[in-house]
């Protein structure tokens, strides 16, 4: 079975950096697109990142573009979301993803919560 489990979220004052990871298993890493997602309080999940199965192409949404950059080691089926000048609208909990054969059927992980606050 899929499996995503994230880590490394925490609490940071607002200019700080964190780095997030995604450990998965159940499925042909190397083959499949991988995506983070957020969720703050009382709104939307949001895409945040995208990466294409091999590394080669990534895509941001422009409330993060510039700052985050997501990457992945194929050799160790992980995923990373690296975090600079961080924001407190940054705020959410983060989430690790692999979309499914179809719509609703999205993998997820449990979440790593990111705190931005002085």
């Amino acid at each position: 079975q899929v499996q995503l489990v994230e880590s490394g979220g925490g609490l940071v004052q607002p200019g700080g950096s964190l780095r997030l990871s995604c450990a998965a298993s159940g499925f042909i890493f190397k083959m499949s697109d991988m995506n983070w997602f957020r969720q703050a309080p009382g709104k939307e999940r949001e895409l945040v990142a995208t990466i294409t199965s091999t590394g080669g192409s990534t895509n941001y949404a422009d409330s993060v573009k510039g700052r985050f950059t997501i990457s992945r080691d194929n050799t160790k089926n992980m995923v990373y979301l690296q975090m600079n000048s961080l924001k407190p609208e940054d705020t959410a909990i983060y989430y690790c993803n692999k979309r499914g054969r179809w719509s609703g059927s999205d993998y997820w992980g449990q979440g790593t919560q990111v705190t931005v606050s002085s």
